[in-house]
């Protein structure tokens, strides 16, 4: 058999499962939320334009209206500054959209302290256990956040100090920028940055580096717990939007069973 044929035949035989890590993309969805004077992103609606009425007596269909970076969404390099001129979504190869991914789990850590950060001798020790990040693949940092997404106020964590969520350190974000051959970084929560990385140096660290080095981000995943630590393949194919900053995406992981 092919080796095509032998996956469509996993997955339909049950050895290889098929994981939704997408959170539902609705009205209640949480959004990020700036500060003015910053502009910000709509919430997502869905507006009939027909229900089997007289409007369409035939079919059911909607508007939508929505965030390139609304719910579960992938971001592309043009999206920062520091990659002006880089890919935008519609450009990213399509064989980058199907990579192997590994999971580093600190939602212990984010359970104890909101504002935990993801440091490079964290990873360093993953590694010496699990072996190398994957080449080309995506680095999935589960946190626990998306036990939260039911919840706007809870999901961003936010008081008079603004809001309080997990991330990676600005010198974390370099070094998986610049010494690691991943080509993104996957969180749960509603942005790769932390909830404080308004103020660090730089500002937003994982934007910056990342997306500055032509690397990808994934956001407000879900289901990071059912993924084994390696050996999970991750397909992530975004609207491939004309000069977009970044697409709503639903997200999938192949697992061997």
């Amino acid at each position: 058999m092919s080796v095509l044929r032998d996956l469509v035949e996993g997955i339909k035989g049950g050895s290889i499962e098929v994981i939704d890590l997408t959170a539902p993309l609705a009205e209640s969805t949480p959004i990020l939320m700036l500060p003015e004077p910053f502009g910000n992103t709509v919430p997502f609606t869905l507006q009939e334009i027909s229900r089997y009425d007289d409007r369409g007596p035939g079919w059911y269909w909607n508007n939508i209206s929505t965030g390139e970076h609304t719910g579960t969404h992938f971001d592309a390099p043009v999206h920062w500054v520091t990659a002006r001129d880089g890919e935008d979504v519609s450009q990213v190869a399509p064989s980058k959209l199907l990579a192997p991914a590994v999971v580093l789990d600190f939602a212990a850590q984010a359970a104890a302290d909101p504002d935990f950060l993801l440091e490079i001798e964290h990873v360093k020790a993953w590694e010496a256990e699990h072996g190398p990040l994957p080449d080309g693949g995506w680095l999935l940092y589960r946190t626990g956040w998306d036990v939260r997404a039911h919840d706007q106020a809870e999901f961003l964590n936010a008081n008079e100090t603004g809001p309080h969520t997990p991330g990676v350190s600005v010198e974390c974000a370099r070094y998986l920028a610049e010494q690691t051959p991943i080509v993104g970084l996957g969180v749960e929560t509603v942005g790769t940055d932390a909830g404080t990385a308004h103020s660090f140096d730089p500002a937003f660290p994982c934007h910056s580096f990342l997306l500055g080095a032509g690397k990808y981000g994934l956001t407000q995943l879900r289901n990071l717990d059912r993924l084994p630590v390696t050996g999970a393949v991750v397909v992530a194919p975004p609207l491939p939007i004309a000069g977009g900053s970044g697409s709503p995406v639903r997200v999938l992981a192949l697992v061997e069973r």
